[in-house]
């Protein structure tokens, strides 16, 4: 059984604008959810990872305006609170995790201690 994550994540609409580019445009999201989750690594601790997946019981879910976000039930508890943005600025381009469980990140921002 999937929950919903609204109290989980939440996401930008720049963050939703870029998803359904990018899904739009990937034949491996035919189908297929956003999975964002947590996971070992990094040289913080853990490091963000996005991925397209099917749905799987325990999830929280997240739909929004035509996209869904899944999220395991483990990387649920890491991200609660969480904004996920898309931001282009002269640094690059990405993905940003706005996370407040996170105690400390190093330079790059896609490792974390939380």
């Amino acid at each position: 059984m999937s929950t919903e994550t609204t109290s989980v994540v939440s996401l930008t609409p720049n963050a939703v604008t870029k998803i359904k580019e990018l899904t739009a445009t990937d034949p491996a999201a035919k189908g297929k959810a956003l999975r964002v989750f947590l996971e070992a690594g990094g040289c913080s601790g853990y490091q963000y990872g996005f991925s397209y997946d099917d749905k799987k019981d325990g999830d929280f879910v997240l739909a929004s305006d035509g996209i869904e976000v899944v999220i395991d039930a483990k990387s649920g508890e890491l991200l609660k609170g969480s904004v996920i943005d898309y931001k282009t600025d002269f640094g690059g381009e990405g993905f940003a995790i706005q996370n407040p469980n996170v105690k400390k990140s190093c330079g790059c921002g896609n490792s974390v201690e939380i």
